[in-house]
């Protein structure tokens, strides 16, 4: 779906410089939107940016670390002067998952991992919404979680905590905005190839051919633009009536 359904629509979209927040940045510029583009890594944040222009699209990028909310504040008003208004944001924006049992795991990691991955989502959230309720017209937040926010992996405790958490947020906040018409919903993407994955593969030793039908029943990896599809769907007004809901988006992993 790259026909311009965001036409005239202004998006952030958060960890923009690669993977799933890179592929939804680009699609979404192809899809007409005026995209922010929010990440820590400003080397590859810009080169984001640039890409877009150079095919055509427009895009601005913006430095923030989700866990200050100074900072994701000065992010929305960012938009805002640039473009006028936000109508959209996607907040993908997460650190790695950790890497140790419940009896073990590493409190330093752990605070780390929920101030970005918990509260930096809620963040992005509450001035999103202030901006979209200030503006009175409507909107579309997409949260991004995990197959980890309903069917959890052993040794990721903290990121399986914040993913639950995520979904537990979009609930309440699709809940009391509502009769705003914003909608807020999540996409819980499954093994989607992504340099965090292949990381994580190489850390645990594991190959695609080995590991991809354990969590896919169509044994490979999702590709990154796939998740933007979806956010794609929910950002656009064909889901004007989807709200508090999560999109699976992971070949069938928590069906069964």
């Amino acid at each position: 779906m790259t026909f311009p359904v965001l036409e005239g629509k202004v998006a952030i979209v958060t960890g923009a410089a690669m993977g799933m927040g890179e592929a939804t940045a680009k699609l979404f510029a192809e899809a007409k939107a005026k995209v922010v583009i929010a990440d820590f890594n400003e080397e590859k944040g810009r080169k984001v940016t640039e890409d877009i222009v150079a095919a055509g699209g427009a895009a601005a990028f913006f430095k923030v670390d989700i866990s200050n909310s100074n900072e994701v504040r000065e992010m929305v008003s960012f938009a805002v002067q640039t473009y006028g208004k936000i109508d959209v944001a996607v907040n993908n924006a997460a650190l790695t998952p950790d890497d140790k049992p419940a009896a073990e795991f590493d409190e330093d990691y752990w605070d780390r991992l929920i101030a970005v991955d918990l509260k930096g989502t809620a963040l992005c959230m509450k001035y999103e919404l202030q901006q979209l309720q200030k503006q009175g017209t409507g909107g579309s937040i997409i949260n991004i979680s995990s197959v980890s926010g309903f069917r959890p992996q052993p040794n990721n405790i903290a990121y399986v905590a914040a993913k639950h958490g995520v979904v537990g947020m979009t609930k309440v906040a699709a809940m009391e905005n509502g009769p705003l018409n914003i909608r807020v919903n999540t996409v819980a993407p499954g093994a989607i190839d992504t340099p965090m994955l292949r990381g994580a593969l190489e850390q645990f030793g594991f190959s695609e051919e080995e590991y991809a039908p354990q969590l896919s029943l169509l044994n490979r990896f999702g590709q990154p633009r796939e998740i933007a599809e979806a956010s794609l769907w929910l950002a656009s007004d064909a889901s004007s009536y989807i709200t508090g809901t999560t999109i699976h988006a992971d070949a069938g992993y928590t069906s069964r």
